[in-house]
């Protein structure tokens, strides 16, 4: 068995005895090669690694009956597989149902043109690195969630977020997925939206809600999440208080900071009449950029720079102009707003950025062109789409036809197929 190749595919992100188990038996077929899945590879089907591939790397390769790591940059095996040609791959049997049984035939298929064989030892049960991660949620550090975003960025076609007003719309978030097409849909990160924390404090979305009480709420939110989160904070304030506004961000734990260059009295950008509405100075609102920049401890905290151009009618010349000089200013992401139904004016906008060497990754939120999906926004070099008000919009509708039916009928048993049962609820929170 010498000099037999045995090829094992893992993430590896935090070993466990389920990996030794199947190191040791591949060890016993001849010299192990471990593919090691890239952190792309992984975001593809689940969250990102909390270890990045470099250091799942040093680790494995310093594993002593491991001979070599070399990455595998998908979830199908047969480009490595073609490459190296092993004598035989070992992979646990619980691959034989399930997402990954076409996986495993491609394997079978692959390994016969060599006569290659297929080695499945017993699954080693209630034990994996994603239970394990579950467990730590609790001690995730706030300077490892800050850079989680920029982790997203570097290897996903595009980060999906979803907005979160309470730690109970966040577990949501935290919690939800659905198998499409033998892969596995989450959301990847939440957004703290000015609109929807106003809303559920019965206050109008004019900046009246300061940043402290929503500080208060992020707290309790990101407590009990393990995502990252991007923060709106309109405006951003007054220059002066922007460097306490970024310190309690990171110290909180926040992987982004959103603002807009609009100044004064705020109005949402979706009404029709932005009338009274005016837009910062290309020098100031720079400057604000800035300061953010002098102010953050970690480049993994980014900046964000929204663009109104659009939204007061000023054009694609103007919002093409304030780009590049808030990308140059030192933001880190640019959110072209729109209120159109279509995506024309966002996609004519990224059509021009995305050539120029100011190119920062795009930002959409779609509220208003919501039959405009992921692929597009893709394929128009989008890489964060944020779903900025839904979950509030949704919960709304919800609530107020549940109190009509208990005032019509006198009593709640109408509405108990339609409602979640406590024991459901309760069962959301571990």
């Amino acid at each position: 068995m010498k000099n037999k190749v045995v090829y094992v595919a893992l993430s590896a992100d935090i070993l466990h005895e389920g990996h030794i188990n199947i190191i040791n038996t591949a060890s016993k077929y001849g010299k192990v090669i471990v593919g090691l899945l890239t952190d792309e590879a992984i975001a593809s089907y689940k969250n990102i690694p909390t270890l990045d591939y470099r250091q799942r790397e040093i680790v494995l390769q310093n594993m002593k009956l491991v001979k070599k790591v070399m990455p595998q940059r998908t979830l199908d095996y047969r480009p490595n597989l073609n490459l190296i040609k092993p004598h035989f791959v070992v992979h646990g049997d619980d691959w034989k149902t399930g997402p990954q049984a076409e996986t495993r035939k491609q394997v079978i298929s692959t390994l016969k043109k060599w006569g290659g064989k297929l080695i499945e030892p017993k699954y080693t049960k209630n034990i994996s690195s994603s239970s394990i991660k579950s467990k730590l949620v609790n001690n995730l550090s706030p300077t490892n969630r800050v850079s989680m975003l920029k982790r997203l960025l570097n290897n996903k076609k595009i980060v999906r977020v979803l907005e979160s007003h309470s730690p109970l719309s966040g577990l949501i978030v935290e919690n939800i997925k659905i198998q499409k097409k033998n892969k596995l849909e989450q959301f990847d990160a939440m957004w703290s939206s000015s609109l929807t924390d106003s809303s559920v404090k019965g206050k109008p979305d004019n900046q009246v809600l300061d940043f402290s009480s929503r500080f208060s709420g992020l707290g309790d939110l990101l407590d009990v999440t393990s995502k990252p989160l991007i923060f709106d904070a309109d405006n951003g304030g007054r220059s002066e208080h922007l460097p306490y506004t970024i310190k309690t961000l990171e110290r909180l734990g926040v992987s982004a900071i959103m603002i807009e260059d609009k100044i004064g009295l705020k109005k949402n950008s979706l009404f029709k009449d932005q009338s009274g509405s005016k837009q910062d100075t290309i020098k100031d609102f720079c400057k604000k950029i800035q300061i953010i920049k002098k102010t953050r401890s970690s480049k993994d905290f980014l900046i964000g720079a929204r663009i109104e151009s659009f939204i007061l009618g000023k054009g694609l010349k103007d919002s093409i102009k304030r780009a590049k000089a808030y990308s140059n200013a030192g933001a880190d992401l640019i959110l072209i707003h729109s209120k159109e139904k279509t995506p024309k004016e966002i996609f004519s906008f990224s059509k021009i950025f995305r050539k120029t060497k100011y190119y920062k990754p795009l930002v959409s939120v779609p509220s208003t062109y919501s039959k405009t999906n992921e692929t597009m926004l893709i394929k128009n070099g989008f890489k964060i789409v944020i779903y900025a008000n839904h979950m509030l919009r949704a919960a709304y509708p919800a609530m107020q036809n549940a109190a009509e039916s208990i005032l019509k009928h006198q009593r709640s048993f109408e509405l108990e197929n339609k409602i979640s049962s406590v024991k459901k609820v309760i069962n959301l929170i571990k």
